[in-house]
This record gives structure tokens, C-alpha cells and sequence, in this order.
């Protein structure tokens, strides 16, 4: 049984950064894609970014998180992140991590969220 744990979340100023870890535990996360999604308060979540799995290491991201997010995986640790920076209001969602069996595919595995919210 994969399980996945999101941490990093928390309550930033606009411009700054925030690193998110998806930690897994149960399986190895090596043959899978690893996509960050979020969820706005009223809002249907949407897929922000995402990293293939295996030796490809290929990645994605929607227009309004390019340049600023960076996605990425160690598989010696077993962990994914995204690395957030120029943080605007907008960005404020609930993050989740999944497992994919491939990025766009469907979805193995979700962590529970967490929470980054962006605020003067």
C-alpha cells in the first residue's frame, strides 16, 4: 500500500518561496509520475505540474505556475517536491501530491494536503 504524506504548506508572504515534500512510504515511488494538484476554497482542483517516472524524468506545468514552480523527484529518498517561489495571493490552495502511473494517467495514490496559503 503506497502512502503518501504532503509537508512544507504554510502561510507566506506574496513573493516568497515555499518548498513542498510528498514523502512515501509502502512502495517505492521509482516507476511512478509524481503530480502536485491544488485546490482553491470553491474551486475544482487542477493539476499544476508533474515528473515522470523512471529514468525520464521528463516534467510539466500549466502556464500560470511556469517559471516560478519547479517540480522535482529523489528517488533515493523516496520523496517528491515543488519548489514554489514568486508567490502570489492566487496560489493559495490546498496542494496535494499523487502517484500516477504516468503523468496525465490515472492516479494511484493521493496524500492528504496541505495547506499554503499566500498573504500581506
Amino acid at each position: 500500500q503506497l502512502q503518501l504524506v504532503e509537508s512544507g504548506g504554510g502561510l507566506v508572504q506574496p513573493g516568497e518561496s515555499l518548498r513542498l515534500s510528498c514523502a512515501a512510504s509502502g512502495l517505492t515511488l521509482d516507476y511512478y509520475a509524481i503530480g502536485w494538484f491544488r485546490q482553491a476554497s470553491g474551486k475544482e482542483r487542477e493539476g499544476i505540474s508533474c515528473i515522470s517516472g523512471g529514468s525520464s524524468g521528463s516534467t510539466n506545468y500549466i502556464d500560470s505556475v511556469k517559471g516560478r514552480f519547479t517540480i522535482s523527484r529523489d528517488n533515493a529518498k523516496n520523496t517528491g517536491y515543488l519548489q514554489m517561489n514568486s508567490l502570489k495571493p492566487e496560489d493559495t490552495a490546498v496542494y496535494y501530491c499523487a502517484a500516477l502511473y504516468y503523468c496525465s494517467g490515472p492516479v494511484h495514490s493521493w496524500g492528504q494536503g496541505t495547506q499554503v496559503t499566500v498573504s500581506s
